[in-house]
């Protein structure tokens, strides 16, 4: 569609610095040359131009509107450089004292030069039926001191108020019924200075507190976001399943500790690859139904 002006509009257009282009097909009794035209007295340029109403100064808010709450991890320890055995007596701790433990293990190589380990631990004993195991904190997670942050996180919170759960905190955790709270964790504590895939070891290590905080949580269902949380937690698994991809062990409900576990995508996953949404969806709705005892597992 061309747009035809006349010699006068032409002018205007160009004293206002606006250049316009003769299209090719328009018949040259139409074409129309804006050299040869005088532009029209400013006074009817300056007639066009629309009144600016004045802006006024925004008013300084009283307060902040939501404001989001900051995490910070505690203050961290000095780096490991130097291993030591993994600390006695994990089976019986309570969340202080596993949270103490946690914060000095050293009992592995994924500690060295680590800034602070990652565990969202309760102050007290409170039981939460869904546990939901991430893979190793990335350095979001490992500066904030709790899983699951930032865009990630966020994904992770809708995904689970959808299904009317609530992520555990200390200021909402009484007002939230067993039924409708989790409790988020992941299969390591530790970031390492130089990232590495861990080893079996590694991960058989760092399950002793994972095996403490399944039974202070008494979960009805689990969660296992991501590769190496699936390694961990489907360990019980026979090997040829267990070495299946993610996409071949989801839909289905396997066993940890004697706890179902769910297999799904991790968040951060999933904000990368939209189209999986709707699988990570119905491995919520699978773990709702195991959870709520409507599914019953062997």
């Amino acid at each position: 569609m061309s747009l035809v002006l006349d010699a006068r509009q032409r002018a205007m257009l160009l004293e206002m610095g606006v250049r316009v282009w003769q299209p090719l097909n328009v018949p040259e009794s139409q074409a129309l040359l804006t050299d040869s035209v005088s532009p029209p007295p400013r006074a009817e340029v300056a007639a066009l131009a629309l009144p600016v109403a004045p802006i006024a100064p925004m008013a300084a808010a009283s307060q902040p509107i939501n404001p989001e709450p900051t995490l910070r991890a505690p203050d961290p320890l000095p780096g490991p450089t130097r291993l030591t055995e993994l600390a006695s007596g994990i089976a019986n701790m309570d969340w202080p004292a596993l949270t103490e433990a946690v914060r000095h293990c050293q009992a592995c190589a994924m500690c060295l030069g680590r800034r602070t380990p990652v565990l969202a631990a309760p102050r007290q004993t409170s039981a939460c039926d869904w546990l939901l195991v991430g893979d190793p904190p990335d350095e979001a997670q490992e500066r904030a001191g709790q899983p699951f942050v930032e865009e990630a996180g966020q994904l992770l919170d809708n995904m689970l108020r959808a299904v009317g759960v609530q992520r555990w905190n200390h200021e909402t955790g009484a007002d939230q019924g067993a039924a409708s709270r989790a409790y988020l964790t992941h299969v390591l504590k530790c970031r390492p200075a130089l990232m590495r895939a861990p080893s079996a070891a590694e991960l058989s290590t760092c399950a002793h507190f994972l095996r403490r905080e399944i039974i202070l949580t008494q979960p009805r269902v689990i969660i296992a976001m991501g590769r190496f949380a699936m390694q961990l937690l489907l360990s019980e698994t026979p090997s040829e399943q267990a070495r299946l991809p993610l996409s071949k062990l989801r839909g289905q409900v396997w066993r940890f500790a004697g706890v179902p576990v769910v297999v799904t995508y991790p968040p951060a996953y999933l904000l990368r690859n939209g189209q999986d949404k709707a699988r990570a969806w119905a491995d919520l709705c699978l773990a709702r139904a195991v959870a709520t005892g409507s599914l019953v597992t062997p």
